[in-house]
């Protein structure tokens, strides 16, 4: 079982020179603010591989999600590609963020920005199998906007 202290689990990192521990910065912040170790630029309309410096160990059961910013999405484009990204438990190499401009200039990111938010949660792993017919429901198969707008 992960160790927890008043409601928070430990979330241990081995740092890369110069990186930096995730941050809440408010006492209810779900996201920690997680920064770049590196210094580049992504082109508009593209995305790149930023660095964090981070090398997690993860309890078992959990997993940190890689999440956007909102100050960074609405005032420059820029956005988490795959957010939100997992970290599995067992992984511990470093923590990429896949970061996407969809501006029309080049966005820099400096050494210690502030790029994206971790998010920590549990897992619960499923136990999948085969049938041959599943419940019917009020919603059924309708999707991708079968409810309507309002």
């Amino acid at each position: 079982m992960a160790e927890t202290i008043a409601n928070k689990i430990s979330i241990k990192f081995k740092l890369a020179e110069g990186a930096s521990l995730p941050e809440y910065k408010t006492s209810g912040a779900a996201g920690a603010d997680v920064c770049s170790n590196e210094d580049c630029s992504i082109d508009p309309n593209s995305w790149k591989m930023v660095s964090t410096g981070l090398f997690p160990e993860i309890p078992e059961n959990f997993e940190i999600q890689v999440r956007s910013r909102s100050g960074l999405a609405a005032k420059n484009g820029v956005f988490v590609l795959n957010s939100p990204g997992t970290v599995d438990s067992d992984y511990r190499g470093e923590i990429k963020v896949i970061l996407a401009n969809m501006s029309d200039k080049p966005f820099e990111v400096k050494k210690g920005d502030r790029i994206a938010q971790l998010v920590v949660t549990p897992v619960q792993q499923a136990d999948f199998s085969v049938v041959s017919e599943v419940s019917e429901t009020e919603r059924s198969s309708g999707g991708f906007g079968s409810t309507g707008i309002r």
